[in-house]
């Protein structure tokens, strides 16, 4: 099992990370929250990760905290869902936030995360109840962007469809909240908050 990579951050894709170790490249899955604390590629970088081992596929998913892969871990566990509603999970709300969803069995609002229909969502109350108390850690800040890339909203845009949105949802997504100068992550940041009506 692979449970922590340090090396070079070679490109970031969100969701996808490519992460250089002693010239080896690691391509991992990561959420939201864990691509808005990342450094510049080329910088140094520490993940834990979740090695999934399956009869047809190997991945490699990455976190900067443990509240966050542990709650990946846990949500794994829940019928229904698998690792590409985890991650959206994990993007559309922090570990803290996400707790007090569960903790106070707000169904409506959980169903508002892309893959998560109304019985997933009272099953993730009913079963994650007891194991979401020690999420306490919020969502990192988002480090400031030094010059967003022309394409910002387009990077944005296509995170956003890899998490599970679909294409019409993104677009009038992204048209309400990009403004000018607004990294792809700053974006993509302000999309899940207004698609969970945050």
């Amino acid at each position: 099992m692979i449970g922590r990579l340090r090396g070079t951050l070679v490109s970031k894709q969100p969701p996808w990370l490519l992460i250089d170790v002693g010239g080896v490249g690691y391509e991992l899955e990561a959420p939201m929250s864990t691509i808005y604390d990342l450094p510049a590629t080329g910088k140094e970088v520490t993940l834990l990760t979740h090695h999934a081992v399956k009869e047809d596929s190997v991945a490699l998913y990455g976190f900067m905290h443990e509240t966050e892969r542990t709650l990946f871990r846990n949500l794994l566990k829940v019928s229904g869902i698998g690792a590409k509603i985890a991650l959206a999970v994990l993007s559309g709300a922090s570990t803290a936030d996400f707790a007090r969803l569960v903790h106070a069995g707000d169904v409506v609002a959980l169903t508002k995360i892309p893959g998560i229909g109304k019985k997933t969502a009272e099953r993730i109350v009913v079963e994650l109840r007891d194991r979401v108390d020690g999420l306490t850690v919020s969502l990192p800040g988002m480090p400031a962007s030094a010059g967003a890339p022309l394409d910002a909203a387009g990077e944005a845009t296509v995170a956003l469809q890899q998490l599970g949105y679909k294409p019409v949802e993104v677009t009038r997504l992204v048209q309400k909240v990009a403004a000018d100068g607004d990294s792809a992550e700053a974006i993509i940041r302000k999309a899940l908050r207004a698609a969970l009506g945050g």
